[in-house]
């Protein structure tokens, strides 16, 4: 009989040897390995966007689409053609893509590119139906079957024939189905009805476990897919309680039992080392079935010498749990770990250690797939990238990941923070009586049972930033059940807030240099640079470990290179738009530019942010947002790594790890520019989380100039150094007397094998006075315009303030980075990442800098307004720009020349006039671009009508 569509096929062990692997492979068939059936391979499959399906009894019909499992609609090209009127899931903050008319060719039907997040191939958003047959083995008459899916997306029903087995709608967990009656011997049509819609649990249109903004909201089922036979009695679960003060563990075993099966059977648990080298004694008793489902509690011991596990030695264990009897045999291995996660006081401690974590965000974007890898092998590139980066944690924001991620971070020695799927806000509540209250108990609980045994799982909450208004009651009586439930990891409220006492520690983001909404009133924006902050006055109310909530947050440029990367089923559409955008203002030239001197910005913002957490005694920890762009939310570029995990092209994990790792040197200057008039003293300290004191180590530092050469150095005393933080080194000290002329300069620190440095600029303190030749002003006076129609020179330098809107008046420019991004904050200031030049430029030859932004130009940054060039004149290039935000992408400047008339004029939009005795970086920056302007090297060629100069600036300020 010829086969019409794809059979398992159950093969008995005479068969196994005929036919191998590869020969059924060619067959579409499946095969039977011992009681499992893989279900993986091609499935019948139709979309129901009417929800007819059920109505209809589709599963008791033929379906005659195909699809291939492992998968989802969209990874096998299924799915609706992206229309101006798609329904996603996912809020949208912005949303002048469907009406401005600069938009419009990218709303075409057939040409639809969207800016708010990774666009899919296809997109679908309803019911549909996956079906196949198997053939149930005579050996498995009578038994418990399981149907096992590790992750679908999201709610499924089950039909074996025209039977009605249930339906699950766990977003975290496999959905794991047990047909306690059992199947009959022979072919029967197993149909699994999958819904990705929000439909009575709403968890939040943005949670990361269904949003559009990251993984995307898919439909399917992916990683293993089978179904197992049971034996009459068998292990349903195992949970272990590792206790490293009393060196044992407690096993919590639940077994099944068919109500036939009266027959005692033999527990058996023994443990080893998970590279099998050293095993421990077994220990065994015997069962006697109580009922159908028996808890069972075993202490095992561990040896005198248990191997612990941490994030520097992840020494892990597999316990072997056999039940069997004369008739059955059912066996289980667990990897577990044994460590004590907890905290004294503030500080985190692991195994008695005190550590901090140093965490970034998970947002579960997945750009080739769409949805999660289940394979251990994709989670070891993505944490070994972070901790190569310095890093010990992740936190998987409003999402639970695979099986697959726990064995890595198993592995590896990271600790998890996991959340209940959901982000109650922006259309969902948390704690009002809605459905999503219970189901966050029952998705804790599965949770739990699913990968609590792996020692990477140290902390859970219910899920990113709540909103309810009975919120706080819920989420405290959430942690105090958690509490008196299951020990083995700490417990808080929500990602971000509220705070309450009974919590293990908060979640919080007062601690960090730029807060949502401060703008340029914020730390790094707001307040002169300097390195010695930090949140020990916001922590001291606590009594528990604090974790800095979303910190960073800091943006560069996009990549247009990685355009090309995107070949699964999202494309980078949000990017062919930004790049058409700069390609229209004639600035395509200098992305490569814009991307390098963005991002070694957003890196020196990074730095300041996580140097402030290390410098706080005692502190909890923070989670970057986040170490990878997130490529939702209006695009978020906030990664030194790319969507993918991989380094951008101005940052290695070598110069991350600096500042961020288990022993870092710190540093606290109080300011970061000098006169060379001072003597610099700056107290040295170190954060040391290494979980052992560094033994005979001889700290020494050395300052040096742009050249490399050391102009100043020391070492300090030697000495052990005990684990904590702010535990201090000595004092730098020099006199600066010796720096004749302006200066940048760098402190590295060095303690063994760990260094870290900081750039900081010297200027003299006697400046020259402007020459004559050169007529510095606010404004073009008639006596002005009068001289430069002579052939003057002039420095129009115009105050804060004056600019016009047209002319750039409105862009709200400051020292850092784009905070998030100008979309979802709706403007936030600064709107722009910061400036571009050629430090070989003559007008910067004595004002030191490099190509993009350090702490000499917070002055500059403080005290200006951008210039929009274009509405100038349009063949005019800066000699400082200042790089835009990518969705605007328009030419701006600090300071250009140009020709008027007879005259020379530099146009400078920093204010370089206004009190600046008190501003040694504008005093050095005007004298250095006066000389240029003296010097025969100033000849501007670009001519400019006076009016378009004099059109820039508002006359009554």
């Amino acid at each position: 009989m010829a086969i019409k569509h794809p059979l398992i096929i159950i093969l008995t062990a005479s068969l196994l040897i005929l036919f191998s692997v590869e020969v059924n492979a060619m067959l579409g068939r499946r095969l039977v390995a011992g009681d499992t059936i893989s279900l993986s391979g091609k499935w019948k499959f139709r979309a129901d966007p009417n929800d007819i399906g059920i109505k209809e009894s589709w599963y008791k019909k033929q379906l005659e689409g195909m699809i291939t499992l492992p998968g989802s609609m969209t990874s096998n090209h299924l799915g609706d053609e992206i229309t101006v009127n798609t329904q996603w899931t996912g809020g949208i903050e912005d949303s002048s893509w469907f009406r401005k008319p600069e938009y419009a060719r990218y709303r075409e039907t057939g040409h639809i590119k969207i800016p708010f997040w990774l666009q899919p191939e296809k997109y679908y958003k309803g019911a549909a139906w996956y079906q196949t047959e198997v053939i149930i083995p005579a050996s498995w008459s009578g038994k418990v079957i399981e149907l096992f899916i590790e992750r679908a997306h999201w709610t499924t029903g089950v039909y074996v024939d025209d039977r009605f087995i249930g339906t699950e709608n766990s977003l975290g967990t496999p959905h794991d189905y047990l047909l306690l009656k059992g199947l009959m011997a022979g072919r029967h049509t197993l149909s699994i009805r999958v819904d990705n819609r929000v439909n009575e649990i709403n968890v939040g249109k943005n949670s990361h476990s269904i949003s559009d903004h990251t993984q995307g909201n898919w439909n399917g089922m992916v990683g293993r897919i089978y179904m197992a036979a049971k034996p009459r009695s068998f292990i349903k679960y195992i949970q272990l309680y590792p206790d490293i003060d009393r060196k044992q563990v407690l096993a919590r075993i639940v077994i099944e039992q068919n109500p036939l099966a009266k027959k005692q059977s033999k527990l058996t648990l023994q443990a080893m080392s998970a590279q099998g080298k050293v095993g421990l004694p077994a220990v065994s008793i015997t069962h006697v079935p109580g009922s159908l489902s028996d808890t069972i509690n075993i202490v095992y011991p561990m040896g005198a010498h248990p191997e612990l596990w941490s994030e520097h030695h992840p020494n892990l264990y597999a316990m072997r749990v056999t039940l069997a009897s004369a008739a059955w045999h059912d066996a289980q291995t667990i990897h577990f770990g044994m460590r004590k996660f907890s905290s004294a006081g503030t500080q985190f401690l692991i195994n008695g250690h005190p550590t901090i974590l140093r965490g970034t965000l998970d947002c579960a974007a997945f750009p080739l797939t769409g949805y999660p890898p289940t394979d251990v092998a994709s989670w070891l590139r993505i944490l070994k990238t972070c901790k190569a980066f310095g890093l010990n944690h992740i936190r998987f924001h409003s999402w639970c990941p695979p099986e697959a991620a726990f064995t890595a971070g198993d592995r590896l020695g990271m600790y998890f923070q996991i959340e209940c799927s959901s982000w109650a806000n922006q259309g969902a509540v948390i704690g009002d009586g809605e459905p999503l209250d219970q189901y966050i108990y029952k998705e804790s609980k599965k949770i739990t049972e699913a990968y609590g045994n792996h020692p990477s799982f140290c902390l859970m909450d219910y899920g990113n930033e709540p909103a309810g208004n009975h919120m706080t009651e819920y989420l405290t009586s959430f942690v105090k059940y958690w509490k008196a439930k299951d020990a083995r990891r700490l417990y808080t409220t929500g990602s971000g807030w509220p705070i309450i006492a009974g919590a293990d520690y908060n979640s919080t983001p007062d601690p960090r240099i730029q807060g949502w909404g401060e703008g340029i009133k914020s730390i790094i924006n707001g307040k002169k640079p300097s390195t010695d902050y930090d949140w020990s006055e916001i922590i001291s109310k606590w009594q528990h470990p604090t974790i800095s909530h979303e910190i960073g947050q800091w943006c560069a440029y996009p990549d247009f290179k990685e355009i090309g990367k995107y070949k699964g089923v999202f494309k980078a559409r949000n990017f062919e738009i930004f790049r058409d955008q700069l390609a229209a203002n004639g600035l395509s030239a200098y992305e490569n530019q814009f991307l390098d001197a963005s991002g070694r910005l957003q890196t020196h913002c990074y730095k300041a942010d996580i140097e402030a957490a290390l410098r706080t005694k005692g502190f909890g920890g923070f989670q970057l947002l986040g170490l990878e762009d997130f490529p939702g939310q209006g695009t978020a570029l906030v990664g030194v790594l790319n969507a993918f995990y991989q380094p951008k092209p101005y940052i290695t994990a070598a110069i991350f790890n600096r500042f961020c790792n288990d022993v870092v040197p710190l540093a606290r200057f109080s300011k970061m520019i000098y006169l060379n008039s001072e003597i610099l003293n700056v107290p040295l300290e170190i954060s040391q989380f290494s979980e052992h004191a560094l033994r005979g180590v001889s700290p020494n530092w050395a300052i040096t100039d742009a050249t490399g050469k050391i102009l100043f150095s020391g070492i300090l005393s030697k000495r052990d150094i005990s684990e904590g933080n702010c535990i201090a080194l000595g004092v730098v000290k020099a006199d600066l007397k010796t720096i004749r002329q302006a200066a940048e300069l760098t402190l590295t620190v060095k303690i063994g094998k760990y260094s870290n440095n900081w750039r900081f600029f010297v200027y003299p303190e006697q400046v020259k006075k402007a020459d004559a030749r050169v007529i510095v002003t606010d404004r073009l006076t008639d006596e002005v315009i009068t001289s430069l129609k002579q052939g003057a020179s002039v420095l129009l330098t115009l105050k804060k303030g004056t600019l016009k809107d047209e002319y750039g008046g409105k862009v709200a420019i400051g020292f850092s980075s784009i905070f998030w991004n100008t979309a979802w904050t709706h403007g936030q200031a600064p709107e722009t990442l910061g400036i571009l030049c050629d430090p070989h430029h003559p007008a910067l030859k004595l004002f030191p800098t490099r190509s993009y932004t350090d702490y000499q130009w917070w002055d500059a940054m403080t005290h200006s307004s951008p210039i929009l060039v274009d509405s100038v004149a349009k063949d005019l290039k800066p000699i400082v720009r200042v790089v835009d935000d990518w969705v605007k992408a328009r030419s701006l400047s600090l300071l250009f020349e140009c020709k008027v008339g007879k005259g020379k004029l530099i146009v400078s939009g920093i204010d370089l006039l206004t009190d600046i005795t008190d501003r040694p970086e504008a005093k050095q920056l005007a004298f250095s671009i006066e000389k240029y302007m003296k010097s025969g090297e100033f000849n501007p060629k670009t001519e400019v009508e006076l009016n378009r100069i004099t059109a820039m600036y508002k006359l009554n300020n």
